[in-house]
């Protein structure tokens, strides 16, 4: 059995110290404002109130609704082009179809020229090429009026097959939609053993009438893949991605300037892909359960993070025991330890894409 003898004299010389820092008046001066804040600011911990299971669920949730009706929206401008373009040929058509038309009553009421009867009809030789050239030119137009309103039938057809296939897309999206919110909700009723069920059918708790600058997307309305590779500029440091760092811009802007953490170097979810910031409720960082004036601040923020959700790509926000999704808005989220930072009662988690 070791001897506790050096384990005595290791405390003994501990507590000499602790009386000489004592006699020294070292311990004994009140802690700064911030170093209080530095020691109330420590980041929450891995555990986000659910399972690496559960956020990997949301997030592929999330990306897909926002990717279906990213390509919903792209389909319905199509349609709207289709729709007048298709317009435009009707009425080109309509004008083809009547000078066809009225080619085809003038030859039932006098007869077509006959070729014979154009050339032999008598007169001099250049009277004769006179009239074998009128021949071929009213051959050409009448040609030329019927090519024209078989390619402009032609066109309506294929306008009008993409008008419908585009129709067929948007039904299909539609239908992603709501199987990505079908799994959302799911994974959460599961998570917390009972069904969800929605807050307020509207907007989310608090109110903020900012609105961000939008995100940058690609071309066609998506957002284009991004990697951790923009410095975090919050005491976390490490790093964060391009549309995460918009996001805290934008709310720094907006004057949700009090404490935030957004990288994590391990753990799930977001925070080690540079996706996810969580913002202090409390001016001095990460405390107990936000109260008055600490609630409402977090209040505000998670309704400005939704009413902005579109132009800063928010995948979801957690705030208060609830988790607001692109699909379904506010749904109960219980799968927190009880404690302030996984019960999301002390700051406000948001995740972009």
């Amino acid at each position: 059995m070791p001897s506790v003898a050096p384990v005595r004299r290791t405390a003994a010389r501990l507590a000499a110290l602790l009386v000489a820092a004592l006699a020294l008046g070292v311990v004994t001066a009140p802690v700064s404002p911030a170093a209080a804040a530095g020691l109330l600011a420590a980041a929450p911990g891995d555990d986000e109130g659910g399972t690496p299971a559960l956020r990997a669920q949301l997030d592929s949730a999330s990306k897909g609704w926002l990717d279906a009706r990213t390509a919903l929206n792209r389909s319905v401008q199509r349609q709207q082009q289709l729709g007048a373009q298709l317009k435009t040929i009707n009425a080109e058509l309509g004008v083809r179809d009547a000078k066809v038309g009225e080619i085809a009553g003038v030859a039932y009421r006098t007869g077509r020229l006959g070729t014979a009867a154009a050339l032999l009809g008598g007169g001099s030789p250049q009277g004769l090429m006179d009239r074998a050239a009128t021949l071929q030119q009213v051959a050409a137009q009448e040609d030329r009026a019927l090519r024209d309103l078989i390619d402009t039938r032609d066109q309506a057809t294929r306008t009008q097959a993409a008008l419908s296939a585009e129709i067929q897309e948007q039904r299909k999206q539609v239908a992603v939609m709501a199987k990505r919110k079908e799994q959302a909700e799911r994974a959460l009723e599961v998570a917390n053993k009972k069904a969800a069920t929605a807050t307020s059918g509207g907007s989310g708790p608090g109110t903020s009438g900012a609105n961000a600058k939008p995100a940058p997307r690609n071309a066609d309305g998506s957002w284009p893949a991004e990697s951790c590779s923009v410095n975090d500029p919050t005491p976390a440091n490490g790093c964060i991605t391009p549309r995460t760092l918009h996001a805290l811009q934008q709310a720094k802007a907006a004057g949700f300037t009090r404490y935030v953490s957004c990288y994590r170097p391990s753990g799930s979810g977001e925070h080690p892909k540079g996706r996810a910031c969580d913002f202090a409720a409390q001016k001095g960082g990460f405390g107990g359960v936000a109260t008055g004036g600490d609630r409402t601040y977090g209040n505000n923020l998670a309704a400005y993070f939704v009413r902005n959700a579109d132009p800063l790509a928010v995948l979801y926000v957690i705030w208060f025991k609830q988790i607001w999704l692109p699909s379904s808005g506010w749904k109960a989220y219980s799968g927190g330890n009880g404690d302030p930072s996984s019960d999301h009662t002390n700051h406000v988690h948001l995740s972009v894409y």
